[in-house]
């Protein structure tokens, strides 16, 4: 049989050395928390996937440029990657504007301007 003891706690005691019931409050949902949230991390999303999709045109560019100087070299698809790297920046890029733009009139409309 194991020989299982209470943990108690300084704080848990009173001055007479009696146990005192901990009170566990519940949290409750902020939606204005979860809103500011949800905001600050698709723009932090848009920005990292911004700088991935340039960094992936850029790469396809520069094949690119190696196919058209060296024609002994064949590399198919580079122009159609391009293309969609630099509409993924586009987009993203965008979408980080918006929820930029969200953000500030959010906290502005709290701040009461």
């Amino acid at each position: 049989m194991t020989n299982h003891k209470q943990v108690v706690y300084q704080s848990q005691l009173d001055h007479k050395s009696k146990m005192v019931p901990r009170r566990r409050t519940r949290r409750r949902f902020n939606p204005r928390i979860f809103i500011d949230r949800t905001i600050e991390t698709t723009a932090i999303i848009s920005l990292l996937l911004t700088g991935f999709s340039g960094v992936g045109a850029i790469g396809c560019w520069g094949m690119e440029i190696i196919e058209t100087n060296n024609p002994n070299i064949t590399i198919s698809g580079w122009q159609q990657q391009k293309n969609i790297c630099l509409g993924a920046m586009l987009v993203s890029f965008s979408a980080f504007l918006g929820t930029s733009l969200v953000g500030a009139s959010l906290s502005i409309q709290r701040d009461k301007f």
